[in-house]
């Protein structure tokens, strides 16, 4: 059975196959007890709380997550009272207004909730979405220059215009009011607009700075509400529902890989629920092209639905994904949802060029391998999956890695980053730009972007070493065990009991089990670079288990070889294959007994 305290003498492992340590999680001894007391749970599911830092008082909110006990006010947004005012004036006046969206999940999911809410008003917004290739990342002057002289009045930017000062001094030039929706860190002076709703602007006191742009949407649709409420707009009409576009809120939450904790993980466990009914004509037409099916969860909108819609903005035309979690047609979902499909396959062709050769670049650069950050950059890299292929190299390595795009034409390469828990990523980038590195660069603590002059890249390389070298030293790369279990435990039970602590993401990390002294059996390499195996022990339980893109990793070559005794920790999947109701493991790491010390 799991086993929660007896876990820790398998943990002391001096060297896992992919460098890592592994531990137990820590806990309080008493609040795990106070959490088996008063919730009635197992003791490993108990633990598995107070690992996570939930305190006796709140293990029932944290297990049954709603909006009605974690809503914030939205007063407590610097700014979003005088956003509702603006946006409700110009619905009651019929302004010209135009959504102004980033090209990704976030942006098209705060785009199609704004576009929503108004429609249910009576009034249609169009939405404009910067192409990546052409326009780059968020308001430009050209793109206001363009609105304006097609009759725009007032944008409203969503996941985008916090930092876009230069934009934003031409809008006040030509006329145009401003009113900027985003979340991303602020830096210097804050943008002269109408109104900027921002939980991470150094002056807002909400506390919701883990929000992704559609969380803080949804938090302005409830503004919009009351203000329309107090102009007595719903005397004459229904006030709209907010809770039919939880999923769009949740949505971006999950792609945007925020925190989901405290009204964030409410937002997000509602929005999946919202979800699963697939009432949105083009998350369910798109879900139907992906051969998918089931009850939505944090897998689909991550890796089925997210992946697809970011594919308008990475490679084809970027309002794509905006139009199709918007449109009420079910027919244009569909041939939308075809297009995105069809663009995703595309995209994964590029990805796996530009990954292979981003491979050879890191292991025929010597410098790479002792270095706190890996930084590759070559001619013609598409950069609608640099993002992605940052993230491989990453996982790969376990370092934060950036990777550049140059355009030889235009002189500039186009960067993107991801890094490591411990490492701030995003603070390196910034404090790049301001050296005067970088032609523009900003992020968060996990990902970030960046535009750089080719000739600049062996400098930029080694500031950002020597800038994340601290970080990087403290930084520890391990693995976090839940609990010790055997095959024979590796139940559907187990997996449901633990699922109650979903929905999973940062902050809130999916369980993670240990198996001891087991036996691989059947090893078999997949398409794709996968690895498949059984696992057998002394228990005589046997558990299906499968490692993700291992088979040219010492993991996965480990994983290859038959018999032989082996610690693997992975997280428990339900495989539902031919109707069976049962678990897999998907291996994260394994150890060699010899090299394991208790």
């Amino acid at each position: 059975m799991a086993d929660g305290s007896g876990v820790s003498g398998y943990l002391g492992v001096s060297r896992s196959l992919s460098g890592r340590f592994w531990r137990q999680r820590p806990a309080d001894p008493d609040l795990v007890r106070r959490h088996q007391l008063t919730l009635g749970l197992s003791e490993p599911l108990a633990r598995a709380l107070a690992s996570r830092g939930v305190g006796a008082e709140a293990g029932e909110t944290y297990l049954t997550p709603t909006l009605k006990a974690l809503f914030p006010n939205p007063s407590s947004f610097q700014d979003m009272d005088l956003a509702a005012e603006i946006l409700v004036d110009a619905l009651v006046r019929d302004r010209p207004v135009v959504v102004f969206a980033d090209y990704d999940v976030d942006g098209a999911s705060s785009a199609a909730q704004l576009v929503r809410w108004f429609r249910t008003m009576g009034k249609e917004l169009p939405i404009y979405i910067p192409d990546r290739m052409t326009e780059g990342y968020g308001p430009s002057p050209a793109a206001f220059r363009r609105l304006r002289s097609e009759g725009a009045e007032l944008v409203v930017t969503l996941d985008c215009g916090a930092a876009a000062h230069d934009a934003i001094a031409c809008a006040a030039e030509i006329g145009l009011e401003v009113v900027v929706i985003d979340h991303h860190l602020m830096r210097g002076d804050i943008p002269k607009v109408a109104a900027l709703v921002n939980p991470n602007r150094p002056d807002c006191a909400s506390g919701q700075g883990c929000l992704a742009a559609a969380g803080v949407t949804f938090v302005l649709l409830a503004a919009l509400n009351r203000e329309a409420r107090r102009r007595t707009l719903f005397e004459t009409r229904p006030e709209p529902d907010l809770r039919q576009w939880l999923d769009l809120a949740a949505l971006g939450a999950i792609c945007d890989v925020t925190q989901l904790v405290d009204f964030n993980r409410a937002l997000t466990a509602q929005g999946l629920k919202v979800m699963s009914a697939w009432r949105n004509p083009g998350l369910k037409a798109l879900l139907e092209v992906a051969k998918s099916q089931g009850p939505a969860s944090t897998f689909h909108a991550g890796f089925i639905l997210g992946p697809r819609i970011n594919a308008g903005g990475r490679i084809g035309r970027s309002d794509l994904g905006a139009r199709l979690l918007s449109t009420d047609d079910p027919e244009e979902a569909r041939a939308l949802a075809e297009e995105l499909d069809a663009l995703n396959a595309s995209r994964k062709e590029v990805e796996k060029e530009v990954l292979e050769a981003a491979v050879r670049a890191v292991e025929q650069e010597s410098n790479q391998a002792d270095a706190p950050l890996l930084l590759v950059a070559a001619d013609g890299w598409h950069p609608g999956v640099i993002g992605i292929v940052a993230g491989r190299l990453r996982e790969r390595y376990r370092k934060p890695a950036i990777v550049v795009g140059i355009d030889r034409a235009a002189n500039v390469g186009k960067g993107s980053g991801r890094s490591q828990p411990g490492i701030n990523l995003g603070h390196a980038v910034q404090a790049a730009y301001e050296e005067g590195l970088l032609l523009a660069g900003g992020g968060h603590a996990m990902a970030a972007g960046l535009s750089v002059r080719p000739d600049a890249l062996p400098e930029l390389r080694e500031f950002l070493n020597e800038r994340l070298a601290e970080e990087s030293a403290a930084a520890e790369d391990g693995l976090e065990v839940d609990a010790l279990i055997t095959t024979k435990a590796a139940q559907r039970s187990l997996l449901t009991e633990f699922q109650q602590m979903a929905p999973f993401g940062p902050g809130n990390p999916e369980p993670v089990f240990a198996a001891a002294d087991v036996r691989i059996e059947r090893p078999m390499a997949l398409r794709g670079g996968h690895v498949r195996v059984t696992l057998t022990d002394s228990s005589g339980g046997k558990l299906k288990a499968v490692c993700w893109r291992a088979e040219d990793t010492e993991l996965g070559r480990r994983l290859l070889v038959e018999g032989g005794s082996i610690h693997v920790v992975g997280k428990l999947k339900p495989d539902d294959w031919q109707g069976r109701e049962s678990v897999e493991l998907e291996i994260e790491d394994a150890a060699d007994p010899r090299r394991a010390q208790a």
